[in-house]
C-alpha cells in the first residue's frame, strides 16, 4: 500500500457517524444562515441597505443581489450534485460581504448595535467560511467510489 493509499484509509476510517452527523449539522447551519440572512435581504431591504459602504454604488440592487445569491447558495447546498460549487459561491460571497461588517465596525456610532457584537462578528465570520469549506467539501467515501458524486 502507497502512503497516499494508507493515508485515505486512515482518513476514511475517520468518517464514520459521528463525522457525518456533524457534517449534516454544519450545513443545517449553513442552510438556516443563509435562508434567513437571503429573506432578510427582501423583507428588510432598508435596514440592509444602511450597512452598505457608501463607496459602494447601487445599495438597494447589492442588497438585492446578494439576498439572490445567498438563497441560492442556501438551495444549491442542499443538493448533493451542486453543494460544492454552492459552498465556494457562499465563501466567495461572504468575502465579498466583509466591507459591510467593517463599515459597521468602523462607523458603529450609526447603528444600533453594541460595539463589542461588531467586534465579534468579524471572528465569527471567519468561523463561518471554514463551516463553510468544511461541510461543502467533498467526502473521502463520495471521492473513492466508483461513479461516486464528489459533493457529498
Amino acid at each position: 500500500m502507497t502512503p497516499i493509499n494508507s493515508d485515505l484509509k486512515t482518513a476514511g476510517a475517520a468518517e464514520g457517524p459521528a463525522f457525518r452527523t456533524l457534517k449534516w449539522v454544519g450545513l443545517a447551519v449553513v442552510f438556516l444562515w443563509f435562508l434567513i440572512g437571503g429573506m432578510a435581504h427582501f423583507t428588510a431591504t432598508d435596514i440592509e441597505m444602511r450597512i452598505v459602504p457608501p463607496a459602494i454604488p447601487w445599495p438597494r440592487a447589492a442588497v438585492l443581489l446578494s439576498g439572490v445569491f445567498e438563497l441560492l447558495g442556501a438551495a444549491g447546498i442542499l443538493i448533493p450534485a451542486t453543494r460544492r460549487a454552492a459552498g465556494i459561491g457562499l465563501f466567495i460571497l461572504t468575502i465579498a460581504v466583509t466591507p459591510a461588517n467593517v463599515y459597521m465596525l468602523q462607523h458603529a456610532e450609526l447603528f444600533n448595535v453594541p460595539r463589542w457584537a461588531l467586534i465579534v462578528r468579524l471572528p465569527f465570520q471567519v468561523a463561518l467560511l471554514a463551516l463553510i469549506i468544511w461541510c461543502t467539501r467533498p467526502t473521502l467515501r463520495a471521492i473513492r467510489a466508483p461513479g461516486g458524486n464528489p459533493a457529498n
